[in-house]
């Protein structure tokens, strides 16, 4: 489920210089126009709803999961068990949970009804204008502990109905219909009701839950004609397409003998194998002495491919590739993750095993989990006793509390759980120890105090110092450094740039750390961000690019233009996007087709996000800076028009307006926007439109309202308090200032309004304060220094 506050994220947060089309989590699907259905299936042992079954629009070369049958049965049967065999179906007797027998769900303003219409399930619910209407539910979504369900439209979109099924048990709470926005449902035309673009099938669930998807939007029309190879997650969704493979094995059988010299066997691909690794347990630790490294493109960059928060820029996904051949995960940002790399937000569990030691060792996701079936290769805390001794483990010595039947266990502690979707329970993949410690510096949770709630982390934190010693270990020691670099804190830097170079560090940290040195920036932070541009990881070498934007362009050329041909895809996209501005033409050939080369995919990506607006603002921002305004103008135009509240949009075709000098087209589109939705960014925007056009008390009330609705963004303050200074009004300033800088120690432009008022009223020991914060967070800047000197008596 998309939580409310991703709202201002996909439609807002337009990533400039990335190729982001955030796919931001899992939903459902359906038939009628632009949707193929699947073909009866051709096993017996194949379930209902078309699953297993290849469908009319498959892509060449797939077979569909029945076809493979014959030869794996047992594994088909295997697979048969498992939520992915019914991660989409078709609305049958069969594969609907739910109850519709008229039964209703919700209350005034957010309710449904569901019944039946001879073989049809049918809804009526509030539609698109905000009108009740009836429509048909087409497909199942999901299954345990809760099923969705999908509805087809005209244009090919199929959209996910706010209301769930709870099909837990009744004692457990479930056999309910629930809303998953219950305490705040969207309203018709927010990005997050059921009939908007948040909840679109097409965009943001269809690859997960389906096989070998195809989205086929045709920007002309604003239609979808998506298709798939098997309506559910089959055995191609991992293995590749298989016709290769099934010509093989047919050859093989009628040869009475395999051919050694196919490669993959007839696949095109297959997930890269580790080393053969040795889970021997020593007994001194109780657990394994040595690990493997992983190869790239191994089985768990397969299970990263729907298990991680990421964006897509490519459908030609196959097993062997990283993940960021065809996709873009997300850092360990605030909001998605605590600061210590805690799950926070839905992002699955990709990012958090990335960052365990048990990855960082060689173990994969089937080393616990049967590939076929997803479930544990044994019951509960038993599937860690494969590396690791219980008998060192499972004692009160180690988890502190008595063995018995409520005491806790290995997945208690070290796989916290959170739940999402209302009712869904989750468990951290990141097996960190329990440190109720930082839960006091950080204000992270810890798993302690999610069973002793009634305890302070202090009181946690004591009783693991009692049995553990003073000495706090763990692999994961990044907390800290993210936490001092989300609040602004000067000692960040250093704690950031010895991340992002100590190897072993987990990738997605390091390139973490170079993505929060942007807010430091310094020398040593842009010497770090080059070192970064070759680190082995493409994650931070695509974080490292980032860092390159202010740059002048020859220095950008010079340390990027490199990269136009690195191994990975992504990288490549990242420096095309970075080099934007970049002549062709003043190039030597050689370099000029690299760079055209890459201009070319960058745009091709952002196509396969047409029907999104990040797509249509990246391509708007690539086509100003190739000079293209025109195309550029178009570009944001028409992401406008197919969701006119992406307020970044709408900023950027603004400045696009004042760069031209169209400064009442530029105040037109934000008080459009602002008609929409009233926006801090629109409002701030505003302002500055109004300022350049001299209209100063216009502008400051605009300036005052963006400050107001966002206190957490401290630039909206210093402009408006530069704003009041210079009409004059300067007891006013202070006030914005002062509350600003309460909730923003760390800000610079801040610190700096407050150190000049200071100066000018002769307040030298709050001025001296100043200075010293400020130097320390701009540790280049000459002048800074050398007032922090003089006033230091230095």
């Amino acid at each position: 489920m998309i939580p409310r506050d991703e709202l201002k994220a996909p439609l807002a947060a337009i990533l400039v210089g990335a190729l982001t089309a955030l796919v931001l989590l899992l939903l459902p699907l359906a038939r009628e126009p632009g949707i193929v259905t699947p073909a009866a299936a051709d096993s017996a042992e194949l379930a209902a709803g078309g699953i297993g079954a290849l469908t009319p629009g498959a892509p060449a070369g797939f077979a569909g999961s029945a076809a493979c049958a014959g030869c794996h049965a047992p594994e088909v049967k295997a697979w048969l068990s498992s939520q992915h065999a019914e991660a989409m179906s078709l609305a049958t007797a069969e594969t609907v949970r739910g109850d519709f027998d008229d039964a209703r769900a919700g209350k005034e303003g957010a309710s449904a009804r569901f019944f039946r219409d001879g073989g049809r399930y049918e809804v009526e619910i509030e539609g698109k204008d905000g009108t009740p209407s009836r429509f048909t539910v087409t497909h199942t979504f999901g299954l345990y502990p809760l099923q969705q369900y999908l509805v087809t439209m005209p244009d090919g979109r199929l959209q996910a109905l706010p209301f769930a099924y709870d099909t837990r048990p009744k004692s457990e709470g479930g056999q309910r219909w629930f809303h998953l926005y219950a305490d705040d449902p969207p309203a018709p035309g927010d990005p997050l009701h059921w009939t908007g673009p948040q909840q679109n099938w097409n965009f943001m669930c269809a690859e997960c839950h389906s096989t070998a998807l195809r989205k086929n939007y045709d920007a002309a029309t604003d239609t979808f004609h998506t298709t798939f190879s098997e309506i559910s997650v089959g055995c191609e969704s991992c293995h590749g397409a298989a016709e290769g493979h099934i010509a093989w094995a047919r050859q093989a059988r009628e040869k009475g003998t395999s051919d050694a010299t196919t490669p993959n066997k007839g696949f095109a691909s297959v997930a890269a194998v580790r080393l053969p690794a040795d889970w021997t347990i020593d007994p001194a630790t109780g657990s394994p002495a040595h690990g493997v490294s992983r190869p790239a493109g191994d089985v768990v960059e397969t299970c990263a491919r729907c298990h991680a928060r990421r964006g897509v820029f490519s459908e030609n996904w196959q097993p062997g590739q990283p993940l960021t051949d065809t996709h873009v995960p997300v850092l360990l940002g605030e909001g998605l993750f605590e600061a210590d790399g805690q799950n926070l937000d839905e992002v699955f569990n990709d990012h958090a095993f990335k960052q365990s030691r048990m990855y960082a060792k060689g173990v994969t996701c089937t080393d616990c989990h049967d590939p076929h079936t997803a479930q544990l290769r044994a019951p509960g805390a038993q599937v860690c006793g494969q590396c690791h001794m219980p008998e060192r483990f499972d004692t009160e010595a180690h988890t502190g509390h008595a063995p018995g039947p409520n005491a806790p266990d290995c997945i208690a502690c070290h796989m916290p759980a959170r739940t999402y979707m209302v009712i869904d329970r989750r468990h951290d993949h990141s097996f960190r120890i329990p440190r109720p410690d930082l839960s006091m510096t950080l204000g992270t949770p810890n798993t302690c105090n999610a069973c002793h709630t009634d305890k302070p982390p202090s009181w946690a934190a004591a009783a693991i110092e009692r049995w553990h010693g003073p000495e706090r270990k763990g692999f994961q020691s990044w907390g800290p450094a993210f936490h001092d670099a989300r609040a602004g804190a000067p000692e960040a830097r250093e704690e950031l740039i010895a991340l992002a170079g100590t190897p072993s560090v987990p990738g997605i940290v390091r390139a973490t750390a170079i993505g929060e040195l942007e807010r430091f920036p310094s020398v040593a932070s842009d010497e770090a961000a080059r070192r970064a541009l070759s680190d082995p990881d493409p994650m931070v070498r695509v974080a490292a690019l980032r860092a390159q934007a202010g740059l002048p362009l020859d220095q950008r050329w010079r340390r990027a233009g490199r990269l136009l041909d690195d191994p990975s895809p992504l990288v490549r996209l990242e420096a095309a996007s970075l080099l934007a501005d970049q002549a062709p033409a003043t190039l030597d050939p050689a370099d000029r087709a690299r760079l055209e080369a890459a201009f070319r995919a960058y745009v091709e990506a952002q196509q396969l996000a047409a029907d999104r607006p990040e797509g249509h603002g990246n391509l708007g921002l690539f086509l100003s800076r190739r000079g293209d305004l025109a195309g550029a103008e178009k570009e944001l135009q028409q992401g406008l028009a197919l969701h006119p509240l992406a307020s970044t949009l709408r900023l950027n075709l603004s400045d696009l307006y004042r760069a031209q000098h169209r400064e009442e087209e530029a105040e037109r589109v934000l008080r459009e926007g602002l008609a929409l939705h009233e926006e801090a960014d629109l409002h701030h925007a505003l302002g500055l439109a109004l300022v350049r056009q001299k209209r100063y008390d216009e502008a400051l009330a605009e300036l005052a309202r963006a400050s107001a609705l966002a206190p957490d963004a401290p630039r909206y303050a210093y402009v408006y308090a530069v704003a009041l200074q210079s009409r004059g009004e300067q007891a006013q300033a202070q006030r914005v200032v002062a509350g600003a800088l309460a909730r923003h120690p760390n800000d610079p432009g801040l610190i700096s309004l407050a150190l000049g008022r200071a100066l000018r009223t002769r307040d030298i020991e709050r001025a001296r304060g100043l200075a010293r914060r400020l130097a320390a967070l701009q540790p280049d800047n000459a002048d800074i220094a050398r007032l922090a000197a003089q006033l230091e008596g230095r």
